[in-house]
């Protein structure tokens, strides 16, 4: 079917009426009989339809074959295999040498690691990189030539294949020894680029950074200040012992001067830093507390605001155009819909039929609970038109929570039945469980606070062990009774019930275990291990069951319930942001393995563990971070991760300092900046706002359990803006239209 082939042009009668100016419509195919364009406005109907729902872009081609193939790429099963190419490829830092193949990372006590031979994994790369070529010819055919060159997203990906494959080349050529694999620090692009929201996010960072970087730089003009303040007050003509020792260890010149106020700024050494001078005058702890009150209490907190504010705003921004975009593809279902409905007893543009929409809503990819909900709706307009204000509201019902309905509980005959099955489906009778469950948890920490002090092959678990097996026969019982009074399928469509049903059969399971090897409790219960796990061993699994077990509490309290909802959310919004943490730590690992990678050296004296006498105290050797290195991906990965938490983090700087050189504060500074500074302010941010549309919402939650099981709600980000996001005009609406870069008009 030829692109250029006009529109609509009535295959079916040959009426020759023009369309409406400005309204898109089927094409017109060499195809003679009305049906078969009416089946191309349906397709068309269809992927306009999942466009919205997904909230992807309609600009792209829409001739049959073409639609055919968007559909295709944008299948579960065709994601899927892209999402785990990307997987794939991202996991073989983990192989490639240095390899990460070892029980751990400290170098005293690492083995020699097995690494891949040249070729095995250079092998899995280049079919990865031939996934991500078909993948960028799909997305280049499906947006045209014209759009390729209008998108960055699309040209770095061309561009980054192509690097990807020199460098690959240059490395076979080399044997594999070559110092440097640029395409490494690449490989993360291809998690961002296959994910919109990912790039939404990264927009929203990259727009917020100016604000974010005035208070960066009055965090250093403060941090210089008092950086030289600090060492003209230190270094007087007059010093007593402390000043000495507080210029000599913090203060001694420019750069360790800034490095330690720099950690004092995140709290990691105080109050180390000032105890030699304090100790001496405490007029000196005036330096530090000021210092501390402006940089830590204020500008820190101060640039948490901003980004909070900032970001929220750019991100507000991201998701109102998320939302025309939404409604761009909802009315252009409707233009195209409402074409067939033309010269079929109907005015012309009057609106969509019923049963036309009931046909396209049959092939769309989408929640079937919800799909659900809105072809009932559409049943109920009959023959009728639907308006383009009603074909609107329809779709509204994707971006509505949807209540789960639960099955209707069994009806019995017998009066004791009817009695027995009101008693134990009321909430008290999940409070007096809840009640059960903090019994066997109180039991449980009373022995082992009792037997803290004694061996485990020493300890007589014989009432223990008798409480746990009454506990458990009461879970099961609780369990079959709530099955009784709300039938299999109404058990399980609480997910409350499900997780307590799961752990109740795997603690009947252990325990029937444990009494078929080890018998029935009696005093003096200390048998010898049998079978794999040792009595203690299975004692122990069971109750860590029963302290997981006791979460089931969290649905019973309102306020539990809001803040275990927030959690929920942010695993759900979080993909986004969690995401892009993965390319920064991914790249920052690969750079440090580069510049930092076997130059921690354990002392040669002989023995694997370094002289503490000799060490200063608070020094890296000292403390034994040995196993904190770049030697391979994961210990890389896992050093960050400690620098992040800034917990220590002054020890780390020393201590590369000294192996590798002055330079290397600055890769570490600039990981605080990007991790602690940027990223988790930004989480901080996302958990304020999930935990505010939350907390407004709590006055509309069921009791008990509410929020957490009475409705099933789609928690993404969009939600938590749905209250101060504009509706786009129809103006808007069809300007757009006009300008769809693959969908002509007729004439």
């Amino acid at each position: 079917m030829a692109e250029s082939e006009p529109l609509l042009s009535r295959a079916r009668g040959g009426s020759g009426r023009d369309c409406p100016e400005g309204l898109p419509a089927c094409r017109s195919v060499q195809v003679g009989p009305g049906a078969a364009w009416q089946d191309l406005c349906l397709e068309q109907a269809v992927v306009f339809i999942e466009d919205a729902i997904k909230y992807r872009s309609i600009n792209h081609r829409m001739d049959a074959k073409s639609m055919w193939l968007y559909r295709w790429y944008y299948s579960d099963m065709c994601q899927w295999i892209l999402s785990f190419v990307i997987f794939l490829i991202l996991s073989l830092a983990f192989i490639e040498t240095p390899s990460s193949f070892t029980s751990t990372s400290d170098a005293r006590y690492r083995a020699e690691p097995w690494n891949p031979p040249c070729g095995l994994t250079e092998s899995v790369e280049v079919l990865c990189l031939l996934v991500f070529m078909a993948d960028l010819a799909v997305k280049s055919y499906l947006v045209g030539w014209a759009q390729f060159r209008k998108s960055l997203w699309l040209l770095a990906y061309f561009i980054v294949l192509v690097v990807s494959l020199m460098d690959w080349m240059v490395s076979l050529s080399l044997l594999c020894q070559e110092p440097l694999r640029l395409r490494r620090l690449l490989r993360p692009f291809f998690l961002l680029q296959n994910s919109s929201m990912m790039k939404k996010t990264l927009k929203c960072i990259r727009w917020s950074l100016p604000e974010m970087a005035s208070v960066v730089l009055l965090l250093a003009l403060h941090l210089c200040v008092f950086t030289m303040f600090g060492m003209l007050l230190f270094t007087g003509e007059k010093q007593d012992d402390g000043q000495d020792r507080e210029r000599l260890t913090y203060f001694r010149n420019l750069p360790e001067a800034l490095t330690s106020l720099l950690v004092l700024l995140t709290t990691a050494n105080n109050p180390d830093v000032m105890v030699p001078a304090y100790s001496k005058n405490r007029a000196y702890a005036i330096f530090f507390i000021v210092f501390t009150l402006i940089g830590s209490l204020f500008l820190m907190n101060l640039l948490t605001a901003i980004i909070y504010n900032q970001f929220r705003g750019y991100l507000l921004k991201s998701v109102q155009a998320s939302l025309f975009r939404k409604r761009l593809g909802t009315r252009a279902a409707y233009e195209v819909l409402s074409r067939t409905a033309e010269g079929q007893a109907h005015p012309q543009g009057a609106g969509v039929k019923a049963q036309d929409l009931l046909q396209a809503l049959q092939k769309v990819q989408v929640d079937s609970t919800r799909k659900q909900a809105i072809v009932e709706k559409v049943r109920a307009y009959g023959d009728g038109l639907l308006s383009a204000d009603d074909f609107q509201k329809l779709f509204n019902a994707f971006d509505q929570s949807v209540t789960k309905e639960h099955p209707p509980p069994p009806e019995y005959q017998s009066p004791f039945l009817r009695s027995a099955q009101f008693l134990f489906g009321h909430r008290y009778f999940d409070c007096l469980g809840n009640l059960i469950v903090l019994a066997n948890l109180v039991s449980i920490c009373v022995f082992l606070v009792l037997d803290a002090d004694i061996l485990p092959h020493n300890r007589d678990d014989f009432v223990l062990g008798i409480l746990n097996c009454v506990f458990i026969l009461y879970y099961l019982a609780e369990m079959l009774l709530k099955v009784f009074a709300l039938g299999l399928l109404g058990y399980l469509s609480y997910p409350s019930n499900v997780f307590d049903g799961l752990l109740t059969v795997i603690l009947l399971v252990l325990e029937i275990s444990t009494l078929a090897v080890y018998r029935f409790p009696h005093p003096g219960w200390k048998p010898e291990m049998q079978g794999l796990l040792s009595l203690w061993d299975m004692v122990r699994l069971a109750n860590m069951l029963i302290v997981f077990r006791f979460l089931r509490i969290i649905p019973s309290m309102k306020l539990m319930a809001v803040v275990a909802s927030t959690i929920l959310g942010l695993v759900r919004n979080m993909r986004a942001f969690g995401g892009i943490l993965v390319v920064v730590y991914y790249i920052f690992a690969i750079v440090g393995i580069n510049l930092f990678r076997g130059v921690i050296k354990v002392p040669g004296n002989g023995s694997l563990a370094p002289d503490n006498g000799s060490a200063p105290c608070g020094s890296y050797e000292q403390l034994e971070y040995w196993a904190n290195n770049f030697d391979d991906f994961a210990a890389a990965l896992v050093t960050l991760w400690n620098v992040m938490v800034v917990n220590n983090w002054q020890v780390f700087l020393d201590a590369y300092q000294r192996y590798s050189g002055p330079w290397s504060k600055v890769y570490f500074v600039l990981w605080w900046l990007v991790s602690s500074v940027l990223w988790v302010n930004l989480f901080l941010a996302l958990i304020l706002e999930n935990f505010l549309h939350k907390w407004d919402r709590r006055g509309n939650l069921q009791p008990l359990s509410g929020d957490l099981e009475g409705t099933h709600e789609m928690s993404t980000v969009d939600l938590l803006f749905r209250e101060v996001l504009e509706e786009p005009t129809e103006e808007e609406l069809m300007e757009k239209l006009r300008h769809h870069p693959h969908l002509q008009r007729c004439r």
